[in-house]
């Protein structure tokens, strides 16, 4: 046994050794690239394709929308196979699972075409994928390099308790972008629930291909993350990887196509007209002025100013709406400022309606706690607010076709999005709560487009009421949810379908002070 006197200098050592151990590797003669310019990629497929589109409008960006899982996985795999030159992605999650092995398999393909992919993953999001990630960076072609890293791999929990402040900021971007010529962005994240796989609760969520002016953007904010004090080469964290290692990453992705629930995506890419379509130029686009908004990177180190913060730039682009606003968050914790801004903006007579996770569809009880102490604050103001409701279906098809801002599977809602005034439309990363505004960095497109942005307006007189409940006060002032039915009406007393032990659960989640990091 270890003696008193003799514990707390051993203790101290050992502590000593671990923080020691929790250094971070040095950023010295770290490599160097930028994305090609649109002109040095003009040439490729793509570049062909989309050229003489951009050329016939002017100043703008075209904008197809990817509501449909399957629709969003195929884009991405389909921009993968038809790049010449680059591939620049940035991801929050990236799950070793079916559509995360297919889609870096899609990446080590290009790779194997002399393509330069450049993959820049948040390292919360990445469990488990360290020596497929490790093998596939020591590919000629590949650089992956982690933000915010994990020193100690084997454990986030213990990376938590030893640097929870630098470990608590974390890059909720996404962006994949082929030839600076075509991008992705949006909500997605690339799991299996993003895409429309599993048994479990599947995310509606959209996502929007750009081509044009905002493209350019989109990859110099990807080189300013890349290039920034918080993108670690992942060689200096990962364990060491070589032809052997490349070559089995090879086999185990490739070997995920045999798998019965790949087969169909495997599918839907050898059958998807898309690619021809793009290249061809029979795709359809929503031309507009497009603005691309960014956190700094330097905000995952606290280190940003005010006019460096995503929420800011939304602020000046946005001015002051006028007559509605139109919100769909699935984590909407909007704070006593929050409330106040929507307050302002019913008495000035704008018309605001909100869409978020109800609690039987919402997957972060915690998150829910902070959003339900606000919600008899601001029905009061006027706002009109809705709460997804859970569906249900032994039809696996229609399980699997979560299309549009509601779905229609067991869906948690994951679209980030809102409309002003019918003219503008916000897609992005960016939750409408403290963590977004405050710790996470994120990235969006305002688009100047009456028909997108009239396309979410609608979808509340429509879609909207029969998926979501409306959550009302009676002539008590208590609140109650309203499920709409075809011609029947329920009203419920209780936050639906959830037991008294998960809303006891809640309450008692919302009385402990972490609001500031949900």
């Amino acid at each position: 046994m270890i003696e008193s006197r003799t514990f707390a200098p051993l203790a101290l050592l050992l502590l000593t050794g671990l923080l020691a151990g929790c250094a971070l590797p040095s950023l010295k003669d770290r490599s160097q690239s930028v994305a090609f310019v649109q002109a040095q990629t003009a040439d490729t497929r793509l570049g062909s394709a989309v050229g003489r589109e951009i050329e016939t409008h002017p100043d703008l960006s075209g904008i197809t929308t990817l509501e449909h899982p399957l629709d969003a996985f195929v884009a991405r795999a389909l921009l993968a196979e038809a790049s010449e030159r680059s591939l620049d992605v940035q991801y929050y999650i990236w799950r070793d699972d079916i559509t995360g092995k297919l889609l870096l398999y899609s990446l080590y393909r290009a790779a194997e075409r002399g393509v330069r992919v450049r993959l820049l993953l948040d390292d919360n999001g990445i469990a488990g994928l360290d020596d497929l990630l490790a093998a596939l960076n020591h590919h000629d072609n590949v650089e992956v390099r982690l933000f915010n890293p994990f020193v100690i791999r084997s454990s986030r929990t213990l990376g938590f308790l030893t640097d929870f402040g630098r470990l608590n900021r974390r890059m909720h971007n996404k962006s994949f972008t082929a030839d600076n010529q075509a991008t992705i962005i949006g909500g997605r994240n690339i799991a299996d629930e993003y895409f429309g796989v599993g048994d479990g609760a599947l995310f509606a969520d959209l996502d929007v291909l750009a081509i044009g002016p905002v493209v350019d953007r989109v990859s110099r904010d990807f080189d300013r993350y890349w290039a920034s004090q918080s993108a670690y080469p992942a060689d200096r964290l990962l364990s060491g990887a070589d032809e052997e290692d490349l070559d089995a990453m090879a086999a185990d992705l490739a070997s995920v196509q045999q798998d019965a629930e790949a087969r169909r995506f495997v599918a839907a890419l050898q059958n998807s007209e898309f690619l021809r379509e793009l290249l061809d130029r029979e795709v359809s686009f929503v031309w507009a002025p497009v603005e691309m908004v960014s956190d700094d990177p330097a905000k995952a180190q606290g280190l940003e100013g005010e006019q460096g913060l995503l929420s800011q730039q939304l602020a000046l682009a946005l001015g002051e709406p006028e007559k509605t606003v139109t919100l769909v968050s699935p984590y909407f914790v909007p704070g006593n400022p929050g409330v106040e801004l929507f307050r302002d903006l019913e008495n000035a007579g704008v018309e605001v309606r909100i869409l978020t996770n109800s609690l039987e569809a919402n997957d972060v009880a915690l998150v829910h706690s902070g959003y339900a102490k606000y919600r008899e604050a601001l029905l009061k103001a006027g706002v009109e607010l809705f709460e997804l409701r859970k569906f249900r279906s032994e039809n696996e098809d229609e399980r699997r076709s979560s299309g549009g801002i509601v779905g229609s599977s067991a869906a948690s809602l994951h679209a980030k999005t809102f409309a002003v005034d019918g003219e503008t439309l916000f897609v992005g990363s960016f939750n409408f709560d403290p963590r977004s505004a405050n710790l996470n960095t994120e990235l969006g497109f305002l688009i100047k487009s009456p028909e997108l942005a009239n396309a979410l307006e609608s979808a509340f007189a429509g879609q909207v009421r029969l998926a979501a409940y409306e959550v009302v006060l009676d002539e008590e002032g208590e609140l109650r949810w309203l499920e709409f039915n075809g011609a029947e009406t329920v009203e419920h007393r209780h936050e639906p379908n959830t037991g008294p032990f998960k809303r006891a659960l809640v309450y008692l989640f919302s009385l402990l002070p972490v609001e500031p990091l949900l």
